[in-house]
């Protein structure tokens, strides 16, 4: 067929294509994913035929293919029953559906497992014999009869029942934001598999109360033919458990969808009390700890900026308060090779409206600490941590091995500013990793990391003991807000992350409004946090 006339008839058709979409799916985001897969299939099935004659017939056919797989697009019959429950079978197609309750009972099939719809498919439409289904399907006879039986009981239950669409079917969860804790896979990190708001909500159905497949799909408002394989997809990829009962839950963490401004204040007040302490006791000792290091070199020369870069890594790498809880099951392990704790933001309101501030709080966030080493020079290695004293843009994912390879080769003298290097050096360039004159424009030190990081000092154990009781606090108070699978986590996390990042950005704080380190230059910015080790350090330029 001629595209514009393919064109013309998904224009002319594209209305019940989507009304039928929302009628099978009784959800309308997912409506509009169906809807789009059958428009695909529609329209290059025309691009492929001579001539169509009975074309609503044959969008029919392809849109209910489309929707269920185990149902058959051509019948013989008129028409099939299942304890006086008819199920017409058409030679005459029309998008219009029909009777009500013909509608209920194909609904009633379409939340049927797997087996059973299979069973009933073959028993009833295509006439299959008991024995012919148990030898298909490698099932004892007695065990198809027992399905069989069964999926007459759940559908004439489920056909006089009223059946309720849970929450997630009528609003939905979207992630403000999704992040890790461990190693990405060859397909990334986490964002590759809840990227897809189906996935994603499938994983939340199942983590305030475990579910059964059957649940899910009764929580998503639909049907379990269209779940199904993002269900086995989810759990072989570890972000679904399964558990007693054949019932899933999720060690993913979502925060919660409210939350206590007055308990987050008061974390953030004694986070700061923290502060003020390690600023005094901890930082010389850092400072003293780097005073005689050489061979590093530091962007316009300013050794402030690796002591702060040290300082940040002491407070956050061996600051914290040790937690003896075992959160190994929290890993997600996917099949491409990730582990990883994941964590879904979502949007939140405030169960204390009426609590009063009495302190402004800025932004604490930190993206890291992100680790980088090259299997290609084995020397190369970077630790760096994204917060807003730099400008570095795109977190993780923008923070590549290749990047510090490139540098590597470019101060090795492996590659040049020439054409044959052009799109190395462009991107250096981008990043900032090299000026506009080709000076080298980030922190390196001609070390091991092992060798560099153990020079900085442990936080005194005394010291540490004494914030122990504002962790623990804080730990248990947050974790009620979450379910019990996911409390052990909460509290782990809480106790060893009270002293990390967001004290030592406060830390920075303290330290730039004192004056105990000068103002950062935008060129500062660039490497604020960022250290790169190898063998080989820069020249230095001028």
């Amino acid at each position: 067929m001629e595209k514009h006339r393919a064109d013309e008839i998904i224009t002319e058709y594209f209305q019940k294509m989507y009304g039928f979409a929302i009628k099978k799916c009784y959800s309308y985001e997912e409506a509009e994913e169906l809807c789009a897969e059958i428009v695909q299939k529609v329209y290059l099935s025309l691009l492929r035929a001579k001539e169509v004659f009975n074309v609503e017939g044959y969008i029919w056919r392809i849109s209910e293919h489309t929707y269920a797989r185990y149902v058959s697009s051509r019948k013989r019959q008129e028409g099939i029953s299942i304890d006086g429950m008819e199920i017409p079978v058409y030679d005459e197609y029309a998008l219009e559906d029909g009777d009500e309750e013909i509608k209920r009972l194909r609904r009633e099939i379409a939340f049927l497992t797997e087996r059973r719809r299979r069973i009933v498919y073959c028993f009833y439409y295509k006439n299959k014999s008991i024995s012919e289904i148990a030898r298909e399907m490698e099932l004892p006879e007695g065990t198809v009869k027992w399905h069989l039986n069964k999926a007459r009981n759940e559908l004439k239950e489920g056909f006089s029942m009223e059946r309720k669409i849970g929450r997630l079917g009528l609003a939905p969860i979207t992630a403000a934001a999704v992040g890790h804790d461990g190693n990405t896979g060859m397909k990334g990190g986490p964002e590759f598999y809840l990227e897809d708001k189906m996935n994603l909500n499938i994983i939340y159905s199942v983590y305030h109360k475990p579910r059964t497949k059957e649940e899910i799909a009764e929580e998503m408002g639909m049907t379990l033919v269209y779940l199904e394989d993002k269900i086995d997809f989810l759990e072989s990829n570890g972000f679904l458990v399964r558990t007693t009962g054949n019932r899933y839950t999720t060690f993913v963490e979502f925060t919660p969808e409210e939350y206590s401004y007055e308990l987050y204040e008061k974390k953030i007040k004694d986070q700061l009390q923290i502060a003020e302490i390690l600023a005094k006791e901890y930082v010389p000792l850092v400072r003293a700890a780097l005073q005689d290091r050489k061979d590093m070199y530091i962007p316009g020369g300013n050794r402030e900026l690796m002591e702060a870069a040290a300082v940040f890594y002491g407070i956050s790498k061996k600051g914290g308060i040790w937690s003896d809880k075992d959160i190994s099951r929290y890993f997600v392990q996917t099949t491409d090779g990730g582990s990883y704790i994941v964590t879904v933001e979502l949007d939140a309101v405030r169960s204390d409206p009426d609590y009063i501030p009495t302190i402004d709080i800025p932004s604490y966030w930190g993206c890291g600490a992100m680790f980088r080493r090259s299997n290609k020079y084995p020397s190369v290695y970077s630790w760096s941590v994204d917060t807003r004293y730099c400008s570095r843009k795109g977190t993780w994912e923008n923070n590549l091995t290749s990047d510090y390879e490139a540098l590597y080769e470019y101060v090795s003298g492996m590659i040049h500013d020439d054409i044959v290097s052009k799109d190395k050096i462009q991107r250096l360039r981008e990043k900032q990793f090299l000026t506009e004159d080709n000076a080298v424009n980030i922190m390196m030190v001609k070390d091991t990391e092992e060798h560099f990081f153990a020079e900085i000092p442990e936080l005194d154990s005394a010291v540490r003991d004494q914030f122990a009781d504002m962790a623990l606090e804080y730990g248990m108070n947050a974790a009620r807000q979450y379910p019990p699978q996911m409390q052990d986590l909460i509290i782990s996390q809480s106790i060893r992350g009270f002293i990390g990042n967001t004290v030592a950005i406060m830390v920075m704080d303290i330290l730039y409004k004192d004056g105990t380190f000068r103002p950062l230059t935008e060129n500062e910015r660039v490497t604020s946090n960022l250290i790169m080790f190898s063998d080989k350090l820069p020249e230095e330029k001028g």
